[in-house]
């Protein structure tokens, strides 16, 4: 089969019912490819982001659309634009002498006799004149995979209603980050993701679900209906934690655990990583760990339970902090005492029934409730019990590697506002630094959902494996995404032209190459179905009816 011939079949398996094509005049690797629509194309049916291929000798490359031209071979054209621009002239000039030129940036290639037809890293370019097409199911299929076990189906490509596969495998392997300004679908996307973590059973989730929309149930991105979380989609896969009893019981919901946490356990790294959002000096902050040395374990309760000057005044001296420092601490730190999930009498084993569920494989999302609106307790309650579980994950590891112990389950935690913990002042600081930094060094990753990646440190977000990038339309957010990444130029003009809802441009360790996608519905009985949901009321319902047409 020559290369026309080729060319002719690729262009019947596209899909889609506006057609254009074209041929390689120029470019280079690093540049980009330069193409010139045949003249029955419409250049209206390109859009940038679109997935291609590239007809070439020897090889087959595969690239994405990064920018769409008018180009014209007479540069007086513009001056007698007025006459030319109806009639036959038109017609005839359109295609011609004035004609539309799209630009793409190889990504793939694979050797077109190559048995294992494995796509590589494109390294080289075709040849000019080698024919441009849009890409086709088969394509996409080679490219990304087939939905099966460990290849989840997170959307389609632009304009087209193939399955795209996220590999779930790797995916699970390092940080990643969902991002994306307010109202562009974020929630419904992290959801999807974290349903294909359990449907591979690859991973285990730990969700600090800030305004309850991943456990029992959550809102459509119009907020106009419910839709089901994790806990109904996977009801013997999911436990629901809650900080809030009596906001579970308004819903509905008998949560698996009710979280509490004692004064006891609070310690001075929990405090400090509120320290902006406390309005703490840097003076008040360090007095904790004075405080602690002083009091003991339960430096917290009986710091918060002083009162008069004289005995400010005595303890500052006798912890040698100033006075000023202790003062402001006391008044901030009283804010914990509005706190009803903080008991004051005893200690608790939230963190050991947390770790519980995670070691028999089941996922927990712990709710907030009326807590999510506090940033201070969402915070507070998030750091102190991911330090502490991953304190477990580190001994389970060293076990495992002495052969005392077996391999600890990976776990990923779900965080939102990520910028709260990862700011460049706090990122080395806080446990869920030190989490995106080690690289799931003791089996333990993040997934970060923010809408102001800017803000979190460069650091950390170099070290995320798969990003998932909704709409943003500050200029500092999207440098922030694609810092380190290959072609940023290219994929800015990508980013800026996603729409406002369910679209996202997806890049990194997850995926061969960077692709624009839909991403797939989430909210209907088909796609609960296509999730592994089964209603159990209709099953009855047809059961019941089974019964009575056999036997009357």
């Amino acid at each position: 089969m020559n290369s026309d011939e080729r060319f002719e079949q690729l262009k019947r398996n596209v899909n889609t019912d506006n057609l254009w094509s074209g041929v390689i005049v120029g470019g280079s690797l690093s540049e980009g490819l330069e193409v010139r629509l045949t003249g029955d194309s419409s250049i209206e049916e390109v859009k940038v982001g679109r997935l291609v291929t590239i007809e070439g000798k020897s090889h087959r490359f595969f690239g994405q659309v990064s920018d769409v031209l008018l180009e014209t071979s007479d540069r007086n054209l513009s001056s007698h634009s007025e006459e030319m621009s109806v009639g036959i002239i038109s017609d005839v000039i359109i295609g011609t002498t004035a004609y539309g030129k799209i630009k793409i940036q190889p990504k793939l290639s694979v050797e077109i006799n190559e048995k294992s037809k494995t796509p590589q890293a494109a390294k080289t370019i075709p040849p000019h004149f080698s024919k441009v097409a849009t890409a086709s199911h088969a394509d996409i299929e080679l490219i990304f995979g087939k939905e099966a076990p460990g290849k989840f189906w997170i959307g389609s490509p632009l304009d087209m209603e193939t399955k795209l596969c996220l590999d779930i495998n790797e995916f699970t392997k390092r940080s990643n980050g969902v991002f994306g300004k307010s109202g562009t679908g974020k929630t419904f996307l992290t959801r999807l993701l974290l349903a294909g973590i359990l449907q591979s059973g690859k991973a285990a989730n730990l969700v600090f679900d800030m305004h309850s929309e991943y456990g029992w149930q959550g809102y459509s991105e119009t907020k106009n209906h419910q839709v089901k979380g994790l806990k109904q989609l996977f009801p013997s896969k999911v436990a629901i934690f809650s900080l809030d009893e009596e906001h579970s019981k308004r819903r509905g919901l008998t949560p698996d655990y009710v979280v509490r946490i004692g004064y006891k356990e609070v310690e001075p790294e929990d405090v400090e990583i509120l320290r902006e959002s406390l309005n703490l000096s840097s003076q008040a902050a360090d007095a904790t760990h004075s405080l602690q040395r002083y009091y003991g374990k339960n430096w917290l309760l009986e710091f918060l339970n002083l009162s008069g000057t004289e005995a400010f005044n005595m303890l500052a001296g006798q912890i040698n902090v100033n006075q000023g420092a202790l003062s402001a601490l006391h008044r901030r730190l009283n804010e914990f005492r509005r706190f009803e999930f903080m008991d004051a009498d005893s200690t608790h084993d939230s963190v050991n029934q947390i770790l519980r569920y995670l070691d028999r494989g089941i996922n927990v999302v712990l709710e907030f409730g009326k807590y999510g609106r506090d940033t201070d307790a969402y915070i507070l309650v998030a750091n102190l019990l991911t330090r502490r579980i991953y304190d477990r994950y580190a001994a389970y590891k060293e076990r495992s590697l002495s052969g005392t112990g077996k391999e600890p389950t990976p776990l990923v935690i779900t965080i939102e506002e990520a910028h709260k913990y990862l700011t460049a002042e706090l990122a080395s600081q806080t446990i869920f630094g030190t989490i995106a930094r080690e690289m799931r060094k003791y089996n333990v990753t993040l997934l970060i959902v923010d809408q102001r990646p800017s803000q979190i440190d460069e650091e950390v977000m170099s070290q995320l494996g798969t990003k998932l990038v909704c709409l943003l339309d500050n200029n500092r957010d999207v440098d922030s995404v694609l810092s380190g990444t290959s072609g940023q130029r290219k994929l800015r003009s990508v980013l800026s032209s996603l729409d406002s809802r369910q679209q996202a441009l997806v890049f990194g360790h997850a995926l061969p190459m960077p692709v624009e996608i839909r991403v797939r519905d989430y909210g209907t009985s088909e796609s609960y179905t296509s999730l592994g949901y089964t209603d159990t009321n209709k099953d009855k319902a047809q059961i019941n009816k089974d019964k009575s047409d056999l036997f009357g």
